[in-house]
This record gives structure tokens, sequence and C-alpha cells, in this order.
């Protein structure tokens, strides 16, 4: 079966996400207009993950928990895991690795944490902004521990990208998946970076209002709509 996907999502926890990015909005805009899975993933925490999956349970849409981290080298990428125990495990290994700097709302925007009724019940006080200890070079392994999924995010973009930061992609790189935002220049970005050939391409919104999360447009072919089996294919492993 094909299943449509936005597998970039940013909720109101991220400083720059939208007021209206709520775990139950976001699931509801994803039902409207009718994708079948997607990833919530804020800047370097999951924290509000439980409540968009929980959402989509109401909605019918699979929400894969997830991050959008951004490594030492300030590279972004995009973690995803089989459940809410792993996501959630690593969420504490990257709180850990974050500098101690205090977000400040008045300048870089709210972080808010959301219970599964759509109800504010936290905040995250650090800013989420920030690049964390963990390398690019460490990140798949960590990632595969808790039995998760990583790829490079919007690789074809001029910041935050791994080929922004590093200029290449590692020959001894282990993804297996990797986003481009423009579709239209993959055959130049697979001419330069030959890495790339072996890869399942993907293209995610990376949202950070609801008006612009992905229409269903693009498709993922697995054998079951579970999050195990989209896994499965961004692994190479379908």
């Amino acid at each position: 079966m094909e299943v449509y996907y936005d597998l970039h999502i940013h909720s109101c926890l991220s400083p720059c996400g939208d007021g209206d990015m709520t775990p139950a909005n976001i699931a509801g805009m994803a039902a409207v207009k009718g994708l079948d899975v997607i990833a919530v993933t804020d800047h370097n925490s999951c924290k509000n993950c439980e409540a968009a999956m929980a959402a989509g349970a109401e909605y019918g849409v699979l929400v894969i928990p997830g991050m959008e981290i951004c490594t030492a080298e300030e590279i972004h990428a995009v973690c995803l895991f089989p459940g809410l125990s792993e996501a959630m495990d690593f969420d504490r290994l990257v709180h850990d690795a974050l500098p101690p700097v205090k977000n400040r709302p008045d300048i870089f925007g709210e972080q808010q944490i959301y219970d599964c009724r759509d109800r504010i019940c936290g905040e995250e006080p650090y800013l989420l902004i920030n690049a964390c200890s963990i390398s690019f070079d460490g990140l798949w392994e960590l990632v595969r521990e808790r039995d998760g999924v990583m790829f490079p995010a919007h690789i074809d973009k001029t910041a935050n990208s791994l080929i922004s930061s590093l200029g290449q992609i590692p020959p001894d790189s282990r993804f297996a998946a990797a986003e481009v935002k423009d579709l239209t220049r993959l055959h130049q970005l697979r001419r330069e970076h030959p890495y790339l050939e072996k890869c399942r391409i993907v293209s995610n919104s990376d949202a950070h209002y609801l008006e612009y999360i992905k229409e269903p447009e693009l498709t993922l072919p697995v054998p079951e709509k579970t999050i195990r089996a989209v896994l499965d294919v961004l692994c190479g492993r379908e």
C-alpha cells in the first residue's frame, strides 16, 4: 500500500512554531488534508509527541514520535522512533546535551508542552534551537540503539544542512534516507553527491504553521500502516 506522509512537522514546543500548532490542531489538519502518516519533530525535544500521538489516534492519522536534532556541528537531522518510550529516552539524552541557556520567549517564542487533552501543561525552559553536544557522526548509533531511524534534514538548504555544514556527504555515512526540500534539485544533488543514489529520498513540509503542512502528494510504499513499517522503509529494509 502507499501512504501519504509528512515526516517533519513542528509543534508550538519549537520556539519558531506558531501558537496554533498544538498537537490536536496538527493531527486535525493532517486528517483534513488527507495525510496518512505524520511525524511531530520539534527542535531538540519529543515532549509534545505523546499528545500528538493521542490526537492522531482520534483523527485516524498515524503519528510517529520524533525530533529534529541540531548536532554539535549545527546540522539538522530528523530522528524517528518506534514508540513513545524510545522517543522520550532519546529526549532525555538530548536534553542533557543541550547548553543550559534559558529561553527568552519575548525574543525566540514560547516553548509550550501540551497534554493529551490539548491543554498547556508546561513549558520547556532551555532554548531548544541551540546546538547540542551530540555529533552527527555519533547520531546514527544513538538512534539505532533505540530502534529508531535518522536522516539528514533539508540537505539542499544553505544553512543547518549536512552538505552546507560539511561540504559533502561523508562516504562512511550509514543513513539510508535523506530529506530534500526542493525535489527539482534532486538530479543535481545526486550527481554532486553519489551517496544519495542509494538513499530513499523524502520531501517534507518542515511546517511551523498549520497551512504549510504538506498536501497529500508524495507517498511511501509500506506493507501496512504502522510505525514499524514506515521506519523499515526509511532504513532500507522494505
